[in-house]
């Protein structure tokens, strides 16, 4: 049986694409390692979003070109080979394979044909791979991402994902349906939808809305609780706010990316949206949902960007107060409008507004952590070790959030039932600037798997 590794960088967007390449690769017969060392087929799916990502990519296939042995193949697929795809393979001519977005059944073809050659035994199709999955590092037991879409039809001048991903696409509902109810038949506590602009969903087919979506995902039946990222701050229905804030299986969490506040940079951005709809979105949020949390990320040193729109940003984030953020310095993409616009923001500028704005939200964190002390609160176990229980609490989402360090009853033995996917309940005793840390409350098992 052909071993393939799956190493998976960028977002979410990609967990799911890696996800969906190995069921059809163990489909075929082959088998999903974790360590790269075991695999006759390593497979690399890269992020081409920003420079960082980009160097993390190349980075990470060198590394795995230096180590890998004559009998091993090694593939580079994605957004970086859809973007990049000529000047890797001369780069880089270790790689035995590049493939970009969209190339999946190529791609299997391709692993399959390494079947042929190594005149394995005939393979038979693998049946139940949701459940095999959990077996790899692919699967998350108490959390997974459901792409709903596909592609942008926003023009946002610093962005190429609607030049490598094409446009927006919504993902058919019955896809989703199942695939959602697969995950909650495998005891999944959290499905986290994502896309480029989830908010657009089904805007393309007559009917269909992610809010139609949303009403069929509930009902699924099950212990699961559904968490919306990626919504676009101008296309948000208060019939959406109203749903969310009745529905129990909803979590009150919303990623609204916002990329800036002061007019002037927004359209230089092709954003829709001003500073003052912002607020009065967010006042809206708030209102129809007590105790919402709302995530957004910024853009510091954006081509055009002085130190009064900056003090203006800085201004709004003070005024808001966010109970996550995110920052990004401004990354000069080639073949994006951005990139030709006069007034480039020097990297020095940009690192001291990314600090300062990190410092500032850092304290905001803190006041918002320190508000939770002495409350319990329902959380869900992502990992138990010998002397910690790591959990996140409603409000925090995984991989960019902070998390709960549980800690372990002194002197006595956990619960069969403390493992991944648990439900507890944690009563919070310390508040760090993004972490917390909690004690299993008397009552700790909200439920178990």
């Amino acid at each position: 049986m052909t071993k393939i590794a799956l190493i998976t960088l960028g977002c979410p967007k990609n967990v799911t694409d890696s996800r969906h390449l190995a069921e059809r690769l163990m489909a075929e017969g082959m088998r999903i390692e974790d360590a790269a060392e075991n695999a006759d087929v390593i497979l690399v799916n890269t992020c081409g979003f920003i420079k960082d990502a980009k160097e993390e990519s190349i980075e990470e296939i060198l590394k795995l070109a230096k180590g890998k042995a004559s009998h091993q193949k090694l593939i580079a697929f994605g957004c970086l080979m859809k973007r990049y795809r000529d000047e890797i393979a001369e780069a880089i001519p270790e790689l035995d394979g590049i493939f970009g977005v969209g190339e999946t059944e190529e791609l299997v073809k391709y692993c399959g044909a390494v079947v042929a050659n190594k005149l394995c035994r005939t393979v038979k199709p693998v049946s139940n791979i949701a459940g095999r999955l959990q077996d790899n590092a692919l699967w998350q037991r108490s959390y997974t991402y459901l792409k709903i879409s596909e592609g942008c039809n926003k023009r946002c001048t610093f962005c190429v994902i609607p030049a490598i991903r094409g446009p927006f696409r919504s993902i058919p509902s019955e896809t989703v349906l199942r695939e959602a109810q697969q995950f909650v038949k495998q005891r999944v506590r959290e499905l986290i939808l994502v896309a480029q602009d989830i908010s657009r969903y089904g805007r393309e087919i007559e009917g269909h809305s992610l809010l139609r979506l949303l009403k069929e995902l509930v009902a699924i039946p099950g212990d699961f609780r559904i968490r919306l990222l990626y919504l676009y701050p101008t296309e948000i229905s208060k019939e959406l706010l109203s749903f969310v804030a009745s529905e129990e299986k909803i979590l009150k969490y919303f990623d609204i990316p916002l990329q800036h506040s002061e007019d002037r940079i927004l359209r230089l951005m092709g954003r829709q949206g001003t500073r003052s709809e912002y607020l009065k979105l967010i006042r809206t949020i708030r209102k129809a949902i007590p105790g919402v949390t709302l995530r957004t990320s910024f853009i510091v040193g954006f081509p055009g960007e002085t130190e009064k729109d900056f003090e203006g940003l800085v201004d709004f984030i003070e005024e808001v107060r966010f109970e996550r953020l995110g920052v990004f310095k401004y990354s000069r993409e080639e073949g994006t409008p951005a990139a030709r616009l006069p007034g480039q923001v020097p990297a020095k500028i940009k690192e001291r507004r990314y600090d300062e704005i990190m410092r500032r939200q850092a304290a905001i964190s803190l006041e918002k952590n320190e508000a939770l002390v002495g409350k319990t609160l329902r959380a869900v176990i992502d990992e138990v070790d010998e002397d910690l229980i790591l959990a996140r609490l409603d409000s925090q989402a995984p991989e960019i959030d902070g998390v709960v360090l549980v800690e372990r009853p002194e002197g006595g033995r956990l619960s069969r039932h403390i493992r991944n996917g648990s439900i507890i309940n944690v009563t919070v005793v310390k508040a760090f600037d993004y972490d917390l840390r909690g004690v299993l409350a008397p009552d700790g098992m909200q439920a178990g798997l």
